[in-house]
Parts: C-alpha cells; sequence; structure tokens
C-alpha cells in the first residue's frame, strides 16, 4: 500500500468509523466463576470492588473479538480466532495529560512497539493496545487513525504519534497469515472502552490465546491497600498464552500435574502481557521497579520464562499528569518514598497471579483452525483438586 493510500485509509477511518458491535463481540459461557469465586483468596491483601483494573479510577478497557468460521484452515482465509485489547488510563485527554509510565522485559521474544518512547521520556501518552503478533502493524495503523482522528494538527503543527502494541502469538487457534484484525476494530476497541466490569477469558486480544495447555486469554484482578498504607489501589490485566500444563500452580497446589486429558495437539512456549495500574504516586524509576515485581506473581502460578516468551509488561500511574507542551519551565510530581513502597509491590504481585487465574477459569473451550483445540480447566476437577490439597473446604 502507497504512503499516499494508507494516508486516504487513516482519514477515511478516522471521518467514518462507527462504534457498530462484531457479531461475535461479547460471547460468555455462564457457567465460568473467577478463582475467587470458587473460594480461592490468592494472598492477603483485599482486593478493590471490582477486582479489576478498573478499580483505579479513570481506567477503561475495551474489546473487539473476532470468532468466524471453522474447519480447515484456508490461510488469509481463516477461521478467524483473534481480536484486540484497548486499555486507556484515565477518561480525560491522554495526549495532553500524559501519565507517568514504564515498561518491563522478563524475557524478549515478543514485541512491545513504542516501548523506548516510554523509556525515554518517562510517560504514556497513548491507548495500549494487545493483540497477536501478526497484526501489530494493523493495530498501529488503527492507533495512528484514532490519534488522527481527535488530533487533526498531529504531524503538521504538533508531535507524531509512536502506537503502544504489544503482542502474543494465537496461531495455534487462529488464521495468522490473515491479518484479520482491521484498523476499524482497533478504531472500535479504543472508542467503546469503559470502566466497570472487565470481560475476562476468550475475547478481545485473548480470543484465540492458550495458557498452561489450557484455554487463556484476558484475566484481570486489583488490590486496594489500607488508608495506612497509602489508601493506594493497584490493578492488573494481563493476557496470557504461556507454559505447559505440569507447571500450573493454583494457590501453590500442583494443579496442572493432577489434570492429564483434554491437553491440545500442539503445545508452546507462549507469551504474557501484563498491564499494571495504580492510583499511588509514582514516578517512571518506581513504575519500572513496580513492573519488575509483576514477575513474581507469574512464578506464583508456576510459568517459566522460556526462551521462546515474550514476557512484557508496562505499568502507568494515574496520580500525576505529565503536560504535552507547558509554557512553564517546571511542573510538580508527588511520588511515594520509596520505604513505604512494600505494600504496592506485595499488591502487583498478589493482583498478577490472581489475574492469570482468572483468565484461566473464565476462558471457553475454544475450537480454532484445523481442529485444534484449546479446552478450559474444568471447574469440578479444579475444585476438587484444591480439596484434595486442603485449599478447599
Amino acid at each position: 500500500m502507497t504512503d499516499f493510500h494508507l494516508a486516504g485509509v487513516y482519514l477515511a477511518v478516522a471521518m467514518a468509523v462507527a462504534p457498530v458491535a462484531d457479531a461475535a463481540d461479547g460471547m460468555k459461557d455462564e457457567g465460568r466463576k473467577r478463582i475467587r469465586d470458587l473460594g480461592i483468596a490468592i494472598g492477603t491483601l483485599t482486593p478493590g470492588p471490582l477486582n479489576a483494573i478498573t478499580d483505579v479510577s479513570g481506567v477503561r478497557v475495551g474489546h473487539v473479538t473476532l470468532h468466524r468460521g471453522e474447519g480447515k484452515l484456508r490461510p488469509g482465509k481463516g477461521p478467524v480466532r483473534t481480536g484486540v485489547t484497548a486499555i486507556l488510563p484515565h477518561g480525560g485527554d491522554l495526549w495532553i495529560e500524559k501519565v507517568p509510565a514504564a515498561t518491563y522485559v522478563l524475557n524478549g521474544t515478543g514485541e512491545m512497539t513504542g516501548s523506548i518512547w516510554i523509556e525515554t521520556q518517562g510517560a504514556l501518552e497513548v491507548p495500549i493496545l494487545l493483540t497477536n503478533t501478526m497484526n501489530v502493524g494493523r493495530v498501529m495503523d488503527g492507533v495512528v487513525a484514532y490519534m488522527l482522528k481527535h488530533y487533526p494538527d498531529i504531524g503538521i503543527g504538533d508531535d507524531v504519534v509512536t502506537p503502544i502494541v504489544a503482542e502474543c502469538d494465537d496461531s495455534t487457534l487462529n488464521d495468522a497469515r490473515g491479518i484479520h484484525v482491521s484498523i476499524e476494530d482497533t478504531v472500535r476497541a479504543i472508542e467503546s472502552a469503559k470502566g466497570g466490569a472487565v470481560e475476562e477469558g476468550a475475547v478481545g486480544a485473548g480470543t484465540g490465546m492458550m495458557s498452561f495447555d489450557f484455554k487463556g486469554g484476558i484475566g484481570t484482578s486489583s488490590r486496594a491497600l489500607a488508608e495506612e498504607e497509602g489508601g493506594y489501589t493497584v490493578g492488573v490485566l494481563v493476557n496470557t498464552n504461556m507454559d505447559i500444563r505440569k507447571n500450573l500452580r493454583v494457590d501453590g497446589v500442583p494443579v496442572g500435574r493432577e489434570i492429564d486429558d483434554g491437553r491440545p495437539s500442539r503445545s508452546q512456549d507462549g507469551s504474557i502481557v501484563i498491564v499494571i495500574a495504580t492510583d499511588a504516586p509514582l514516578d517512571h524509576l518506581k513504575l519500572k521497579r513496580l513492573a519488575s515485581k509483576a514477575s513474581l506473581g507469574l512464578a506464583r502460578t508456576g510459568a517459566m520464562s522460556h526462551h521462546g516468551s515474550g514476557d512484557l509488561f508496562i505499568a502507568f500511574s494515574t496520580a500525576n499528569r505529565v503536560p504535552h507542551d507547558p509554557k512553564e519551565r517546571t511542573y510538580t510530581m508527588r511520588v511515594v518514598a520509596d520505604a513505604h513502597l512494600d505494600p504496592i509491590f506485595q499488591a502487583v504481585q498478589e493482583a498478577t497471579e490472581e489475574a492469570i487465574l482468572n483468565a484461566l477459569t473464565m476462558a471457553t473451550t475454544t475450537v480454532g483452525r484445523d481442529g485444534n483445540t484449546a479446552h478450559a480447566i474444568p471447574l469440578d476437577q479444579l475444585a476438587a483438586i484444591l480439596k484434595k490439597y486442603g485449599r478447599l473446604e
């Protein structure tokens, strides 16, 4: 596609995208439950009211789910088991009022575009998008289209924009060569983002993902600290696509060794993307430290960081604003002192572990291309195993 043609696509999308839901959006299985609803309380801290990343005030999440076709793979045609997820840090003008942010790479066989700019300026100025590996470029185009729609001076009298897009590989279930997530889908995910309860499992970017040889995908959780610990909230959203069955642990129980049936025909090292939000006033350096602590929550589930895994984390704080084009020479930020960081670190570890488990328990069995099947973790067997090990009565 020529630059001229692509520019025309951006402008057309910016003018014409309508918030029309995909026919497959919002697919649910009423039989699924979150891990806490099964009677397992991860950690010792208290979740927020929604136990979701949206417990951090202003944070919004949007999904577009693409679930089309059945049977044998026809490269470029389907079956389609993929999607896109958008996370927006606050309800204001993110381009003008950036938020402090940082990224962390536990293992780098993956991609998070725009991370160099985040590490350079220490702030986030665009929505965070999650999708599959082959669709990164198309989703970047969608972010540009969205930004051009809302900021017509970008690239003329204002700065150019660098999209933030993080990926996992869903090619076991999805026709990855089809690059099915469109510019329009991306804009729709951003514009439909909302607060409140977050849909989990096989939705949005998690539609075609697998985890511990079960169906994986989107999961979320939060922790609300007591007033004497600052009263801050830490929320986590994950896209899980990692590891093998035998490694899975739930609240320390080796569940993966106990469930042998329902294994997929293909297994993979996989990847995970972890998005961390907090209203604790943290700067770039402390957010990088916070992001690194998510790896401990990941480890609590038994997951390894494989050579072939893309374990990519991003954290932001909503407590401060970084001005886009300040007239004053300086601006002021509040920052939590180092001596008071431990409860925040504990919160992200617990919320990460629980978000990963929610992705598993909320995901539904998905049959993808060539009949490849990712089975949902059987909740009855999970409960029986947890009772066997004394975690449930």
